[in-house]
């Protein structure tokens, strides 16, 4: 008889929809893999087996694959494809990462990542449409927003981490997306980057910086509209390098 482990397991956007609820502990033999979890899981809730071979899996926090072993007391994270606090790692080069319920200050942020040496600054930020021309036009009455807080802020310092890597001439660089129920006109994310010059690579930078964030930081968005309401998933499935 195999020997058990306890581990738990979050679900998150449809997938907890699936399961009705958000997280579950679970008991599973030791040494068990990824893909041994999927099989559980598609036994316990029928529900939800047609949706795993695309689920994003994470074990504490970093992406895992069907080959990886599950450690005892893991948390194991389960969630669509993303849709696409806050901290200063360096004095001189502030980095701002966060998840946050409250609105966005675009001018306090940008106060917070501009030094006396900056001299230019690229701002990205999105907004809820009160009009959606993908697919079938429609309206959007509201947008309720969800994130796996602890991943997703990791993930937004890999992502200031790997702006740095391409452009050194990057100053300050704030991540920061607003969860929760958000109205249309309501700013949702910010991308934001400083730098002495404008052409120092902060117009590609800020770029980067929100199109990796759709890929790689689990944030999810379901839109509710007159017709209905529905989890908007990505496309992009992480690698080991992600």
């Amino acid at each position: 008889m195999h020997e058990k482990v306890r581990i738990k397991v979050l679900f998150f956007a449809r997938l907890k929809d699936l399961v009705a609820d958000s997280e579950i502990r679970l008991d599973i033999p030791t040494d068990s893999q990824v893909s041994d979890l999927k099989v559980i899981l598609a036994q316990q809730y029928p529900p939800l087996a047609p949706a795993l071979s695309s689920a994003l899996i994470s074990i504490n926090m970093v992406y895992a694959f069907d080959g990886d072993t599950i450690p005892a007391g893991a948390e194991v994270a389960l969630f669509p494809p993303v849709s696409g606090g806050s901290g200063v790692v360096d004095e001189h080069f502030p980095t701002i990462f966060s998840i946050t319920n409250q609105p966005l200050d675009l001018d306090e942020i940008l106060n917070r990542i501009t030094l006396p040496s900056t001299g230019a600054a690229c701002i990205f930020t999105g907004m809820v449409r009160a009009e959606t021309q993908r697919g079938e036009p429609h309206r959007t009455e509201y947008l309720e927003y969800e994130a796996y807080k602890p991943m997703a802020e990791a993930k937004m310092r890999q992502v200031a981490d790997e702006i740095r890597h391409r452009w050194p001439a990057v100053e300050g660089i704030a991540v920061v997306q607003r969860i929760g129920h958000l109205m249309p006109g309501t700013p949702t994310v910010l991308i934001a980057c400083t730098a002495g010059h404008r052409d120092t690579g902060v117009f590609e930078a800020a770029r980067y910086g929100i199109d990796r964030l759709k890929e790689i930081v689990p944030i999810w968005k379901k839109e509710v509209s007159p017709e209905g309401e529905f989890w908007v998933e990505g496309k992009y499935l992480p690698g080991k390098d992600d």
